[in-house]
């Protein structure tokens, strides 16, 4: 399985975080990703209710003319508590989020149970799709909480993203591999 997370976003304090879309640049990026010769053979493509991820899945299952599947347990961990945070705030929380994974930072859901929801969504994402090659569009903070767990590692900050968009590789019965940043478009 292919999990990818969504490239640049256009950022708008006055719109939900869930309805933000991709940038000129972010959508570049997925096109390029679908011309990779590693999406060649995709079986299915999957997306969170997220606009920005639904959009990035459209990018991929279109080039092979896949439906997508849209599956709500994909979604980012809810920070629904503070909504937007300028960017020096955010990463301060997400820090904190991180590292108490068991508490809950101001109102954000409990990392505990965002890692929980993923891992089960993918279990049933994997189950729904036909045999061939899986791409889940999804967030950098559930991705690094679904690699520390197919790690066996604690809840960490080192296993989040070095930057948006980027993917990893699932195999069954394989620790997770590293994050490979989306090509330029």
């Amino acid at each position: 399985m292919h999990f990818i997370t969504h490239p640049e976003v256009v950022i708008d304090p006055e719109v939900e975080v869930p309805r933000w879309v991709l940038t000129p640049r972010g959508i570049a990026r997925m096109r390029a990703l679908a011309a990779e010769p590693e999406m060649a053979d995709l079986g299915s493509v999957w997306a969170s209710t997220e606009a920005k991820a639904i959009e990035g899945a459209g990018i991929l299952a279109a080039r092979f003319g896949l439906p997508v599947g849209v599956h709500a347990g994909l979604g980012e961990n809810d920070r629904s508590g503070t909504g937007y945070l300028p960017e020096a705030e955010f990463q301060r929380v997400a820090d904190a989020f991180f590292a108490n994974p068991e508490q809950s930072i101001r109102g954000w859901e409990r990392a505990v149970d965002a890692q929980a929801r993923i891992v089960a969504a993918v279990t049933d994402v994997l189950a729904q799709s036909p045999p061939g090659p899986v791409a889940v569009v999804a967030h950098g903070g559930v991705g690094a909480l679904l690699r520390a767990h197919l790690a066996g590692a604690p809840i960490a900050r080192s296993w989040d993203q070095p930057g948006a968009g980027c993917r990893f590789v699932m195999r069954e019965g394989h620790p997770p591999g590293d994050w490979i940043r989306l090509p330029e478009g």
